[in-house]
C-alpha cells in the first residue's frame, strides 16, 4: 500500500499540481475525521516498506460501524457523517485501497454522492474485474519458500506435510504456492475435496518410493459435503468470519486413513508481512499513476484494473459484492492436472464436475441502530 500511496503523492505534485491528504485507517479515519497532509517528502523512502503508513481497519464500514456503548457494541449508519466530513474537507475525490469489503463499501457511498477511485489490494487475488490485486505475487513468494523449506524435513522423516495458507474463499494463494513449491496435493475452496483422492496420492506416491507428500491447502477448503472451518468470529467486523484451521481436520483424517504422520505448518499473517516483491511494487506504482490520472480527468466510480497487462477500469459498482475464483477453465488448473498434482478430487477427472461456485460465509453484525 505504501507503493501506491507513494506513487499517488508524486503523480500529484509532479503532474496535476494537487495536494494530498490521506485518512488514517480508511473508512475509519474518514467517519471520524482523522487525516494527515502527505507531502513529497513523507512519500519518500516507504517503497520497499510494507504495509501503510496510514493504517488501515477491517472493520470501518460506514453503513455498520461499530460504536461500544456500555459493555456492548452497537451498529450505527455513519455514511453522513463520512460525506460530511469529505464536503467540509473541500476535497475533489477519495481513493480508496482495498479489497471487495472496502469495495462494497465504496460503491455505497458513490450512491450518496461521494466521488471515488478506487485501486485493488488484496493477498487473496479474489477481487473480480483485475488480472492480479498487488500484494498476491508478495505472498506467493513467502508461501513458496515456506513450502521449499518444508520439503527436507517431509523427505527426512518420511511424513506427509501440509502447509496452509490464506486465500478466504479463493484458492489463488494455495494453488500458485502450491505450483511453485512442488506440492503433490493442492485443496481449495472452489473444489470440495474428497479424502479419499487425497489417501491415494499419498499411498501411490508412497508405493513409488516417494515416502514423503507436500500438501498446500487454502484456509477456505472444505471437505465433500462439510462446510468451511470458522477459526474465530469478529462481532465488530462487517466480514466476521475468520476461517483457519482445516488443515488440522485434514491432517487428523489422513493419519487414521494412511498411518502415515502428519504435521501442520499455518503461515497465517506471516503472508502479509514484510517487504514487497519488485513485481508488487512496480503494480502498485502503474495503479496508484493510473488512479490520480483519473481523478484528473474527473473520472469517478471507477476501480483500476490491470487487463492483459495494460492500465484500465471498470466501474466499481461492478465490482461491488463479487469474488473472483479459481475456475476449471484457469490455465493453472490444467497445469496442475497435467503434472499429475491432486486437487482434491481423483487424478484425471475433470475439474468442471467438482467445481462449485464459492458463497462467502460473511455474517452481518447481529445489532443494528
Amino acid at each position: 500500500m505504501n507503493a501506491v500511496i507513494r506513487a499517488i503523492v508524486k503523480t500529484a505534485h509532479h503532474d496535476c499540481d494537487m495536494d494530498v491528504i490521506g485518512f488514517l485507517d480508511g473508512y475509519e479515519g474518514l467517519i471520524e475525521n482523522r487525516y494527515r497532509e502527505i507531502n513529497i517528502k513523507d512519500a519518500s523512502g516507504i517503497l520497499a516498506l510494507g504495509g501503510t503508513i496510514l493504517g488501515t481497519s477491517n472493520r470501518a464500514d460506514p453503513f455498520h460501524f461499530p460504536v461500544l456503548q456500555g459493555e456492548e457494541y452497537v451498529y450505527l449508519d455513519r455514511s453522513s457523517q463520512a460525506v460530511r466530513n469529505f464536503n467540509s474537507l473541500g476535497l475533489d475525490a477519495l481513493i480508496a485501497i482495498g479489497g471487495d469489503g472496502t469495495m462494497a463499501a465504496s460503491a455505497a457511498m458513490i450512491d450518496m454522492g461521494l466521488p471515488i477511485v478506487g485501486v485493488p489490494k488484496t493477498i487473496d487475488n479474489d477481487l473480480w474485474g483485475t488480472d492480479v490485486t498487488f500484494g498476491f505475487d508478495s505472498a506467493v513468494i513467502t508461501a513458496t519458500e515456506a513450502v521449499d523449506k518444508i520439503h527436507t524435513t517431509a523427505q527426512s522423516h518420511h511424513r506427509v506435510m501440509i502447509v496452509e495458507v490464506m486465500g478466504r474463499y479463493a484458492g489463488w494463494l494455495a494453488l500458485s504456492a502450491g505450483l511453485a513449491g512442488g506440492g503433490d496435493i493442492i485443496l481449495m475452496p472452489e473444489y470440495a475435496y474428497d479424502i479419499e483422492a487425497i489417501c491415494d496420492q499419498v499411498r501411490t506416491r508412497n508405493a513409488k518410493g516417494k515416502n514423503f507428500s507436500i500438501v498446500v491447502v487454502g484456509e477456505g477448503a472444505r471437505q465433500v459435503g462439510g462446510e468451511m472451518v470458522v477459526k474465530r468470529v469478529i462481532e465488530t467486523s462487517p466480514d466476521a468470519i475468520r476461517l483457519g484451521g482445516v488443515s488440522h481436520q485434514i491432517a487428523a483424517q489422513v493419519e487414521g486413513l494412511t498411518n502415515i504422520e502428519c504435521r501442520v505448518t499455518i503461515l497465517g499473517h506471516l503472508l502479509r508481512g514484510g517487504s514487497p516483491s519488485a513485481f508488487d511494487r512496480i503494480l502498485a506504482t502503474r495503479l496508484g499513476v493510473e488512479a490520480v490520472k483519473l481523478v484528473d480527468a474527473g473520472g469517478s466510480g471507477l476501480l483500476v484494473t490491470l487487463r492483459n497487462g495494460k492500465m484500465d477500469s471498470i466501474p466499481i459498482k461492478d465490482v461491488a459484492g463479487r469474488i473472483r475464483t479459481v475456475t476449471p477453465d484457469c490455465d493453472l488448473i490444467g497445469t496442475a492436472s497435467s503434472l499429475g498434482i491432486c486437487l482434491g478430487f481423483p487424478i484425471g477427472a475433470d475439474p468442471a464436475e467438482h467445481y462449485e461456485e464459492v458463497k462467502p460465509a460473511r455474517r452481518q453484525p447481529k445489532q443494528t441502530t
